[in-house]
């Protein structure tokens, strides 16, 4: 053959040569890749919505296994992994609480001579911050049926801005020296709010039994309260009677004479326990 033919054809064979190398090489270094692109909507469609696993990972699938059998429950008993907060217990704080009642007085000519007071209507309130008790609610669902509701006032510490009246239903009267503690006891909760937001104000009746000079009578209180962090406060108001609990309204000739109706007002804060 020719030398120059040889040589030619021998160039030729080298670059069919490297030609074939280099497809080698890419079909090497693409053929995994083009599996995998293939293999993956092949798994997506063999388990949809599963996650994948690496595959070291598979000899240790029998204790992580186990950890989600486990799991299922924990998820039966808080469906979507919301906090349950249930029932909370709140004790009333005396030194920020108090409890207050209300009565109408009407003083006639002879309470001028007598007692230094003028002819006229008056609104008396007295108070006292001798007060302990506690709420329990359930503020997932303040329908639940309730817990230890109740709260105790020491009567004998009520004051008023007249000392002669303050001794007078302490000795006399009412005789709450005798009688020392007004007990609530809550039974039943009313018109609640479907949901409660923390910080809002809620209003709702607290139903219950007051007991005062140990006669009891049943009463709805009607309350304001809001929850800020681990604090509860608000107002409990109702209206009684004085001869509800045995007690005659005052009435001196000439002087003055104390209406039958009563407003009883308890102004709480109360704290987590």
């Amino acid at each position: 053959m020719h030398p120059i033919k040889a040589q030619s054809r021998n160039r030729f064979v080298l670059q069919l040569l490297l030609l074939l190398m280099i497809v080698t090489l890419v079909s090497a270094c693409g053929a995994p890749a083009a599996e995998t692109m293939n293999a993956a909507p092949a798994e997506a469609e063999a388990a949809p919505g599963a996650v994948a696993t690496p595959a070291g990972s598979a000899a240790g699938g029998s204790a992580a296994g186990g950890s989600a059998a486990g799991g299922s429950a924990a998820g039966d008993s808080a469906p979507g992994g919301a906090a349950v907060t249930g029932q909370r217990t709140f004790v009333i704080v005396p030194e920020e609480s108090r409890a207050v009642y209300q009565v109408s007085e009407e003083f006639f000519a002879g309470a001028l001579a007598k007692l230094g007071i003028e002819a006229g209507n008056n609104d008396v309130e007295g108070s006292t911050q001798a007060i302990s008790g506690q709420l329990q609610l359930n503020l997932d669902d303040l329908s639940a049926p309730l817990g230890d509701n109740s709260f105790t006032v020491q009567m004998n510490t009520l004051t008023t801005e007249r000392s002669m009246r303050d001794d007078w239903i302490r000795k006399d009267g009412p005789n709450f020296n005798k009688y020392p503690e007004a007990t609530f006891t809550a039974t039943a909760i009313e018109d609640v709010p479907a949901t409660y937001t923390e910080g809002e104000e809620v209003a709702f009746k607290l139903l219950g039994d007051l007991t005062v000079r140990e006669i009891t009578k049943a009463v709805a209180f009607d309350v304001t309260a809001t929850l800020a962090g681990d604090t509860l406060t608000g107002v409990a108001t109702t209206q009684a009677l004085l001869t509800d609990f045995g007690i005659e309204p005052p009435s001196f000739a000439n002087t003055l004479t104390v209406g039958d109706d009563l407003v009883i007002r308890v102004e709480f804060t109360a704290r987590e326990q």
